[in-house]
């Protein structure tokens, strides 16, 4: 699935447990999404290692006997980072460390890597920061294990605060600085988009790397980056589109993922605002990918965790020139047909189909359909515009196609 002679990339191994709420065929998808991540922050995995297990070990996450499987091979490769698909507590994280004797992340810590890269105005490096720090602080205590400051006893009674207080302090005072901050910044971008006029706002959302980005370039006619990798784009992009003659403003947001950290849904508030205060949201759907409909409940659990559920909503399911069901053969009874046998005509009479003209399928690198896909928003654009300028309403006839 990804290149790996790349000598540059950071050799890496990837551990996941089955468990009562997360199956064989739901790890191995997890474990997919972590490779391309552990990919994306310049990385591949040289091995995956799974464990079945009722619960996670409290202590090392899985079992002693898989723990001493993983650093042998680790020693045996030269593998220098272990990668664990779920957030590991402090302790975790201490004990791994201790056995392994190798760089030791965790799902949250890759993602916050992986941001802290793509960061590239004031804000995002801001809002990452302040993530990375909240991450960080529980788990300073591990960091100073080495230097032995919490012994005690003759001769190791401190001067006042030890080294670990003093860091928590420091950190503590850094989340503050940072909130301070970004408090500033929100009240500015606030500002900014009451500015905006009473223009209709539409914003596209999304799972991470379904097109958003590729999509906006299209429409907009703007340059952009797009990037086939997880999280290419981290600020806001917003520009003026028009259609026909009517113009809104289209906005470009931060892709989502399952098991997206708390600390980043929180520090990336302000970003996630540009959906809050869309009139229009277009979820853009990878239907490419064989696991779309749970993206599809990924995206709107976070939705409704930021209270946008409830907008007026496109799915718009691209990258059907990449879809590609896989076939069953004749002589092959005993295989269920399911979703990922379905050709694009069987999809659309599935529960695509209550959707009406709110299901759009696109493919916005060859910029197919893209006329549906022009007439439907602005019929939506309109009836909104109108709403709200109703003297406007002889100004925007029917969408006309274009020659």
């Amino acid at each position: 699935m990804i290149e790996k002679k790349d000598v540059s990339l950071e050799k890496a191994v990837l551990i996941g447990v089955i468990t009562q709420n997360q199956d064989e065929d739901k790890l191995k998808e997890y474990l997919d999404e972590l490779e391309f991540l552990t990919y994306t922050a310049g990385g591949y995995a040289l091995k995956r290692f799974t464990q079945k297990v009722d619960m996670p070990n409290p202590k090392t996450f899985i079992g002693s006997g898989k723990m001493d499987e993983v650093r042998t091979f680790i020693h045996e490769n030269d593998v220098t980072t272990a990668i664990f698909d779920d957030e590991l507590s402090a302790a975790q994280e201490r004990n791994i460390s201790k056995i392994l004797d190798v760089k030791v992340l965790d799902r949250t810590n890759l993602i916050l890597d992986i941001f802290a890269q793509r960061a590239q105005t004031s804000y995002a490096r801001t809002q990452v920061e302040l993530a990375q720090c909240e991450y960080l602080l529980p788990r300073l205590r591990g960091m100073w294990t080495h230097l032995e400051r919490q012994k005690g006893g003759i001769g190791m009674r401190g001067p006042g605060e030890t080294e670990i207080e003093t860091d928590r302090r420091i950190v503590r005072d850094k989340i503050a600085l940072l909130k301070t901050k970004i408090k500033t910044i929100d009240k500015q971008m606030s500002v900014q988009r009451g500015n905006r006029g009473k223009m209709v706002r539409v914003a596209l959302v999304g799972y991470t790397n379904v097109g958003k980005s590729t999509l906006m370039n299209v429409i907009s006619k703007s340059d952009v980056f797009a990037e086939n990798k997880l999280f290419a784009t981290l600020d806001t992009t917003v520009r003026k589109v028009v259609i026909q003659n009517l113009p809104f403003l289209l906005s470009d947001t931060v892709g989502f993922i399952r098991k997206l950290p708390t600390q980043l849904v929180d520090s990336f508030k302000s970003t996630l605002d540009e959906v809050r205060e869309a009139d229009l949201l277009l979820h853009v759907v990878d239907i490419s990918h064989p696991n779309f409909e749970e993206h599809i409940e990924s995206v709107n659990k976070i939705l409704g965790e930021i209270d946008s559920s409830d907008k007026p909503t496109i799915m718009v399911f691209n990258k059907i020139d990449a879809y590609d069901p896989e076939t069953i053969e004749d002589d092959d009874l005993e295989t269920e047909k399911t979703g990922i046998h379905y050709t694009l005509e069987e999809w659309k009479s599935t529960w695509m189909n209550k959707i009406g003209d709110n299901a759009l399928f696109i493919s916005a690198l060859n910029k197919e359909n893209l006329e549906d896909f022009k007439k439907r928003v602005y019929k939506e654009v309109r009836e909104i515009h109108v709403t709200r300028f109703p003297y406007n309403n002889f100004l925007y006839p029917d969408y006309e196609e274009e020659a």
